[in-house]
């Protein structure tokens, strides 16, 4: 952690000529006005895009992002400035417009400096550098590659890898200095298959914070194997059947569904103003015994894995949901003060030019103590859905819709026919006291997860091993 401050001052002070000095008085000038807490976030992201389309490159860009945002804190109140330059002027003049925001009658000192020792999680690395062009599509051509040859009805692939180099460091009133190196890296395989007229498409993918070797195994094959393998998969579906019946989300991606429909009625802002279906709850049965949920920033490698929040705290496994009770929420600095609550390590930012807020990181069920083909086999009539598309939720109410993207019906306890179009329609906590079976076979996402709030989007994972819910809501098109 100490390399990676040491990095952060590389990047962000030394070029300017500033010194500890001067970020003093630039959150002495934010406190100025009675701020009661100030916080400056830096920020350096470098990323890559390459995509391949029909065997030929069809982009590549190269961006590169630098800056630092300046927040004044009062109360429920938040002022963010920021600029793109990173100067002595243009930093104070960034503080004097956030402390505006927020001025107060109170008034806060600077504490003495203290360096906040971050996890290890993954290495200080930077993704775009590691690897030459033609390396990088080299890896996307072997994708192409495999999903050709797996089958003759492949009629299109499409290709794309991701690789981000971020730097950030926190500089905060109460004397914290905190910095980050984090890497990352996605690739995505898309196929098009077609029989007889009949078109589909499949998509897969996988990521890590880590270097593009990440990939030199065979995951550019095992993806484009795979997307192939589920688009095959839908040319052979019928109309999904509608009604009231047993679900059985398979592990792993299927957790997209807790995140959405559970994880985000957990993030404290919306509890602290009382527009989630969690608010007030906490103590009380909200799952069935069987459900125990968390909030994990710890996890070596994942995706949405951070050594620190973009606070400068260090990331935590949070048990959210305890055998069924809700044992506490997703916090950032904010809303844990004015819960009375502790940070858990979750505040989150896009980046230097947005504010922060709760947000998860990896969020999953723990593993229960059903054998997953126990599950399936408790099943008369059902749908065994195992990915997931789409879906929208209402964080107030807890409803949600989710798009089913691979799915097949559970008949006399065994899985058949693969259908198509179904939509799970349902309530996030009345879901959850539904699940009656909770497998062994816990399984987090490949790294793809990307979560949308109030405009900003962040990395995350989901997962859960294999859950059996009854009487959930199944859109279709068969009645």
């Amino acid at each position: 952690m100490t390399d990676a401050l040491a990095t952060a001052r590389r990047q962000f002070l030394d070029p300017a000529g500033l010194d500890e000095g001067h970020l003093d008085r630039v959150l002495g000038e934010t406190l100025s006005t009675g701020a009661e807490d100030a916080d400056l976030y830096f920020q350096y992201s470098r990323t890559e895009h390459w995509s391949l389309e029909e065997g030929i490159v069809k982009s590549g860009s190269h961006s590169v992002e630098q800056g630092v945002g300046v927040r004044a804190i009062s109360g429920e109140k938040q002022g963010l400035a920021y600029s793109e330059d990173i100067q002595l002027d243009a930093l104070i003049e960034a503080a004097s417009a956030s402390r505006a925001i927020v001025a107060d009658v109170r008034g806060t000192q600077i504490a003495p400096q203290r360096i906040v020792q971050g996890r290890s999680l993954y290495p200080a690395v930077d993704p775009p550098a590691s690897a030459d062009a033609p390396a990088k599509l080299a890896l996307l051509r072997r994708a192409d590659a495999a999903a050709r040859a797996a089958d003759p009805r492949v009629k299109q692939v499409m290709c794309a890898l991701a690789a981000q180099y971020e730097v950030v460091m926190v500089v905060r009133a109460d004397g914290r200095r905190a910095a980050d190196v984090r890497p990352l890296v996605r690739m995505d395989v898309t196929v098009i298959v077609e029989q007889n007229g009949r078109r589909e498409q499949a998509h897969v993918g996988g990521g890590a914070r880590a270097e593009l070797d990440y990939f030199t195994k065979d995951l550019p094959e095992t993806y484009a194997k795979e997307a192939v393998r589920q688009a095959l998969v839908l040319l052979d579906s019928v109309p999904a059947p509608a009604g009231s019946m047993t679900v059985v989300l398979g592990p792993g991606w299927p957790g997209i569904l807790l995140h959405e429909a559970v994880g985000h009625g957990l993030e404290g802002d919306f509890n602290r103003k009382g527009t989630s279906a969690f608010s007030g709850r906490v103590g009380q049965k909200v799952a069935s015994p069987l459900c125990t949920v968390v909030d994990d920033g710890t996890l070596p490698g994942r995706r949405g894995s951070l050594n620190l929040d973009d606070e400068g705290n260090q990331s935590n496994c949070t048990r959210l949901i305890e055998d069924g009770i809700l044992a506490g929420y997703i916090q950032d600095s904010l809303n844990a003060r004015l819960m009375k609550a502790k940070t858990t390590g979750n505040g989150r930012r896009e980046s230097f030019a947005s504010l922060v807020m709760p947000r998860m990181t990896n969020t999953y069920m723990l593993a229960g103590p059903h054998d997953p083909e126990e599950i399936i086999a408790s099943v008369p009539r059902g749908i065994y859905a195992v990915s997931f598309g789409g879906g929208q939720v209402d964080i107030t109410s807890g409803n949600f819709v989710f798009s089913a993207s691979e799915a097949y019906l559970i008949e006399d306890g065994k899985i058949t026919r693969p259908v198509k179009g179904a939509t799970l329609v349902g309530n996030g906590p009345e879901v959850l006291n539904r699940v009656s079976m909770v497998g062994t076979d816990l399984k987090l996402d490949a790294g793809i997860g990307i979560c949308g709030k109030d405009g900003q989007s962040v990395p995350v994972g989901v997962g859960q091993p294999s859950l059996r819910i009854d009487g959930l809501t199944v859109g279709g098109t068969q009645g």
